[in-house]
């Protein structure tokens, strides 16, 4: 993408509205902007990063056997009126039609996800089956703040699995934790993340978090000196023993949720009179699991956890492009080159930005892209091209390297970037 046509711009001074990291960095680079409080539109680089994140999570889903579908985000009331939340659950949206019909706007979808499958599984060989989707979802958050931590509306990836025994369960469970553990690695936080005990209410003794370590974080969690193992603050002032190793030595820590693992058993299932017949011919109620992680709240954790003073700094597999590639001065062999070596890299499979932008100062444009945070800055100027070279620097280092422009293309092609 040339940068000279890409609608959105930087922004010198952080808004003053915004306290969080990643409220401030992602809207003073152009990659959202705040419609009001909770809401934010993702701009043309925010989207790259989004859908990326997006298809990562897809690719993970999709290799332990989850089934893609979309839901309606406009429920009935009878629905939540069966499983007891439409009046329980204090964060739910209603909305009534000319006829004063009563909706909810799905804030999750297991009201929906259970009457759908009911339709298709009545026989124990319909099972398991695990079924997904990647929607946004609605709440009605009163506190509504720290950036893309807490929304009103947010993007959200729900799994649920349907299975005969507990024992099924706890092996898929074990499935969808090791497809997490791989997705954090991809966007880049796992290794400050940590598998956290939390309640798990009145149908099971724990639920489990991933918790990412973050000064931006609303929770507090504790983890275990000895083994590393984290619990969450809700459930810490009973337990006060690591659950996995019966230590009790912890270092308290701010940390952000970025997805959750929940065994349901038959909370939903039974009220919706969800059953399948076994092999013999009995009445058998179908146990469940949800799994849920919120892509804009990974894309604000990333921002919290992988930035410095001058901006972003995103990891490889999720940033908007491989390279940044900035034309210094406006001499027709400054273009030339520039415009080759932007055609090459992209014919290469990379996705570049190129900062082909007049008016603005070599100054100017070092300052975007740090703020920006493209993983790679690929500089032409001058005194790079005297040299017949180009200045090449990594986001996440201070040092630079310059590189003959015969070898560039291959030089930046054999870097294990993300294509």
């Amino acid at each position: 993408m040339r940068q000279s046509i890409l609608f959105t711009k930087t922004i010198k001074e952080s808004p003053k509205d915004e306290k969080s990291v990643n409220a401030r960095l992602l809207v003073r680079a152009g990659f959202v902007d705040k419609l009001m409080a909770g809401v934010y539109s993702f701009l043309p680089l925010g989207f790259l990063v989004l859908k990326k994140i997006e298809n990562i999570i897809r690719e993970e889903m999709n290799s332990i056997g989850g089934q893609e579908i979309l839901m309606p985000t406009l429920q009935p009331r009878a629905n939540w009126m069966t499983t007891g939340r439409w009046e329980k659950m204090d964060d739910l949206f209603k909305v009534k039609d000319a006829s004063r019909k009563d909706f909810a706007l799905g804030a999750t979808h297991e009201e929906v996800i259970v009457p759908l499958v009911k339709k298709f599984v009545s026989s124990y060989n319909d099972l398991p089956l695990y079924v997904y989707q990647i929607q946004n979802k609605f709440r009605m958050e009163l506190r509504a703040k720290s950036g893309l931590l807490r929304g009103k509306e947010f993007m959200m990836k729900d799994l649920y699995s349907f299975h005969l025994t507990e024992k099924d369960l706890d092996g898929y469970y074990e499935k969808v934790k090791a497809a997490y553990i791989k997705i954090f690695k991809r966007v880049g936080i796992w290794k400050k993340t940590h598998l956290t005990f939390a309640s798990g209410g009145s149908f099971s003794k724990y639920s489990q978090e991933f918790q990412t370590i973050s000064d931006g974080g609303e929770d507090i969690i504790f983890v275990c000196k000895n083994c590393n193992q984290a619990i969450n603050r809700e459930i810490f002032d009973e337990v006060k023993i690591c659950p996995n190793c019966r230590r009790k030595d912890f270092n308290e820590e701010k940390a952000i949720e970025v997805g959750n693992i929940f065994k349901l058993m038959n909370k939903y299932s039974k009220p919706f009179d969800l059953f399948v017949l076994d092999e013999k011919g009995r009445k058998k109620e179908v146990v469940m699991g949800t799994y849920g992680i919120g892509l804009g709240r990974i894309m604000g954790t990333v921002v919290e956890v992988c930035h410095d003073e001058k901006g972003i700094i995103w990891p490889e597999e999720i940033a908007p492009f491989h390279f940044h590639l900035i034309q210094a001065g406006q001499g027709s062999k400054t273009e030339k080159i520039a415009r080759r070596i932007y055609d090459d890299l992209q014919k290469s499979g990379f996705a570049v930005l190129y900062d082909d932008r007049k008016g603005k100062s070599l100054g100017e444009k070092l300052v975007d892209a740090d703020l920006i945070g493209v993983p790679v800055r690929v500089l032409l100027s001058d005194r790079t091209l005297n040299a017949n070279s180009a200045e090449v620097k990594l986001r996440s280092k201070k040092e630079t390297e310059l590189i003959r422009l015969p070898a560039l293309n291959k030089f930046l092609v054999s870097r294990k970037l993300y294509v």
